[in-house]
């Protein structure tokens, strides 16, 4: 069988675990600890499954990085007055 079968079967067995749960919640009530954690097992168990079944909808298409363009004009002269020459320490100060 193929992955995607098996996850079709899978899914029928859990739509089907999922009724159970629901029969047995209606006979045995919904308030007590046990079957909480039953519920939330099952429910788990379907979010699961689908984010398999996500996967196995083929890998995803592998994403171009986006491109920013840079400009040929000058930078601002501004934004270099604080900064220091690397290796050379600030511009008002001699080089060892």
């Amino acid at each position: 069988m193929s992955v995607h079968d098996e996850l079709t079967s899978a899914q029928r067995c859990l739509d089907e675990l999922l009724r159970s749960v629901k029969r047995l919640e209606q006979q045995l009530g919904s308030g007590g600890l046990e079957m909480r954690r039953v519920r939330a097992d099952a429910d788990r168990l379907r979010e699961s499954l689908a984010l398999l079944r996500e996967t196995d909808a083929g890998p995803a298409k592998p994403r171009r990085p986006e491109l920013v363009s840079i400009p040929d004009t000058p930078y601002d002269n501004s934004l270099w007055t604080d900064s220091d020459d690397e290796g050379l320490g600030a511009r008002d100060r001699r080089a060892p």
